[in-house]
């Protein structure tokens, strides 16, 4: 099995919950779906959204950054749905509240926040979607 393989395996049978950061309440949005997907398959879903915070988005209350929801959450995933360039204070933040894993969906891109990251010990998913390949590793 190729690394990325197993990274993603591991990710997905160890983690249980996954803050999707941009989550946005439009059921029409890609985070929404994917997020709604993730929850169905029994992952706890934390919404993280400055623009949504102290809205309900699938039946949760929604953070307006990694810090709060940690406070409340123990975070397992950090899931970006937002562009590359906006990645590096995310990380900062998944830094700070330790979290395991670091997930940038399709089409995002950031190899030096990647790399940021790595070096604080957290692995790294980039340009992947987790709904795919959930549904590859079933």
């Amino acid at each position: 099995m190729p690394m990325e393989l197993a990274l993603i395996a591991e990710i997905l049978s160890k983690s249980k919950t996954i803050a999707v950061v941009g989550l946005s309440s439009k059921t029409s949005r890609p985070s929404h779906g994917v997020a709604a997907y993730m929850q169905a398959h029994g992952y706890r879903i934390i919404p993280v959204n400055p623009r949504e915070a102290g809205n309900i988005i699938l039946g949760e209350y929604c953070y307006p950054d990694l810090i709060t929801a940690a406070a409340e959450h123990r975070i397992d995933i950090v899931d970006c749905f937002r562009n590359a360039a906006d990645i590096p204070p995310i990380v900062v933040e998944a830094i700070q509240i330790a979290a395991p894993y670091l997930w940038m969906q399709s089409g995002i891109v950031n190899a030096e926040a990647a790399a940021r990251a790595e070096a604080a010990g957290i692995k790294v998913v980039m340009d992947k979607c987790i709904k795919i390949e959930h549904l590859y590793h079933q």
